[in-house]
């Protein structure tokens, strides 16, 4: 174990994927192989033609080797292992070669700063190992690592899924020489809270109460643990966002039903507004 799957960011990406996952492993003291995905199209009457096909297969994969590998060599990374993949489904490759050949965290650059492609939510859906998305967005430059769990439940898996994000978490925020942060929502929609039905001081004060034991167990300084009231995705959002945190670690529990591999619609939420840096930790379901 102890290796570290990178897939190469695309051209024009805004962030460098290798450059930032290369240092994250020896960080954690990880092996890093880099993984690069290239595919193309042939249109009109060559589409149907093999040989054609596979000369302009060799081409694009030669010079996405050439480029990659001297981009490695600038950063002095010569010797790290690349590999370059002819694919149209990125997601179906790097989950099942993660999983299959011992690695136990997935990089990934976000293409886009302020939202994920396909491809990202295919890798969230699927992944058996961690996944990091990295994004350089500079509301997330705070030496910060916020983690989120629920306290509150008494589900099995999610208490193992919640023991799961707390220890990489940690061990994430100790290889960066960031400060962890633990978040615990608890869930009021804002109709009720407007209605001012409830003593919301009052329950957060019960939930410090309640979880005094598994706050102590996790070692977070007191000022780093919040309990939060309201939507999960806005407050968790706003508390990133006001901690400038760097990296958000979150848990997802993937299903699978008639629409496919699908993870739960709070979890979805919370990462279609995170714009720090995700680590991804699927359940061991």
């Amino acid at each position: 174990m102890n290796k570290m799957f990178v897939i190469a960011q695309m051209e024009r990406a805004h962030t460098d994927a290798i450059a930032h996952g290369l240092a994250l492993a020896k960080q954690l003291n990880k092996q890093a192989e880099v993984f690069a995905y290239t595919y193309a199209y042939l249109s009109g009457a060559d589409r149907d033609n093999p040989r054609l096909a596979g000369v302009a297969q060799k081409a694009l994969m030669t010079q996405r080797e050439k480029q990659l590998q001297a981009h490695l060599d600038t950063l002095d990374a010569e010797d790290v292992p690349l590999h370059v993949i002819w694919s149209k489904y990125l997601f179906e490759h790097a989950c099942s070669h993660a999983q299959c050949h011992g690695f136990d965290l997935i990089v990934k650059a976000v293409h886009h700063a302020d939202h994920y492609l396909p491809t990202d939510w295919q890798l969230i859906r699927h992944t058996t190992v961690p996944l990091l998305l990295l994004t350089n967005n500079p509301l997330n430059n705070g030496q910060t690592t916020l983690i989120s769990i629920d306290l509150g439940t008494r589900n099995l898996a999610k208490q193992r899924l919640n023991d799961a994000v707390i220890a990489h978490g940690k061990q994430l925020a100790k290889a960066t020489g960031t400060k962890l942060h633990v978040a615990y929502v608890l869930r009021i929609p804002q109709i009720v809270r407007d209605m001012d039905l409830l003593d919301i001081n009052a329950l957060v004060k019960k939930a410090y109460a309640e979880h005094k034991q598994k706050i102590a167990e996790m070692g977070v300084d007191a000022d780093c643990m919040h309990i939060i009231t309201g939507e999960p995705e806005l407050c968790l959002f706003e508390l990133a966002c006001r901690l400038k945190s760097q990296y958000f670690v979150v848990g997802a529990r993937q299903r699978q039903g008639l629409l496919g591999r699908m993870i739960g619609n709070t979890a979805e939420a919370i990462l279609s507004r995170m714009r720090s840096n995700v680590l991804v930790i699927p359940t061991e379901e």
